[in-house]
């Protein structure tokens, strides 16, 4: 299970993180709504690994597999790639793209603005977001709130490819109708 578990966990979060990496330099272009849609896809997109991962272990165990060993192999594919998720938006949010809660700060802002709100609303919305930037510039707490944007997609994930990919033991045969 080891080996299927880390390769497949590998891929998932390799694909996972050059998505990543491929749209967030992007993300002034691309606008916070799209890129939400957009990066929401591509945790789906390198979720499609858990699937295969499965069933490459259920072909190496003889085409049988319960419903508890499927999910717990996608379920570790599953935290391997969300490991690779959190590690890469580290590197990014502190390294690559320091003012990034700058600029969705100032995005949620002119959304709030735009909508019409009275100034309450408004100065509600500003401590808010000054609370989440002192939060999130703990690296624990930013890399915990990281892994629960990807998990949620991967468990579903995972129970559904355990759901599809399970096969149990064949029954015995049937005794041949002249057998009788």
């Amino acid at each position: 299970m080891k080996k299927v578990v880390l390769t497949f966990g590998v891929i998932s979060g390799l694909l996972s993180s050059a998505m990543m990496l491929m749209t967030v330099p992007f993300m002034d272009r691309i606008g916070f709504d799209r890129g939400e849609i957009i990066g929401y896809t591509a945790i789906l997109a390198s979720f499609l690994v858990v699937f295969f991962g499965v069933r490459s272990y259920r072909e190496q165990h003889g085409g049988i597999l319960g419903f508890g060993r499927a999910f717990a192999v996608g379920l570790l594919i599953v935290l391997i790639s969300c490991g690779f998720y959190v590690a890469t938006w580290e590197v990014i949010y502190f390294k690559m793209s320091p003012g990034f809660l700058d600029r969705y700060s100032a995005y949620a802002m002119e959304k709030v603005r735009a909508s019409g709100a009275g100034q309450q609303a408004i100065d509600a919305k500003a401590r808010e977001l000054a609370q989440f930037r002192a939060m999130y510039a703990n690296p624990f707490v930013n890399a915990s709130m990281t892994f629960l944007e990807p998990f949620p997609v991967g468990f579903v994930v995972a129970l559904v490819s355990a759901a599809v990919l399970r096969r149990r033991q064949p029954s015995t045969p049937a005794a041949p109708e002249g057998a009788r």
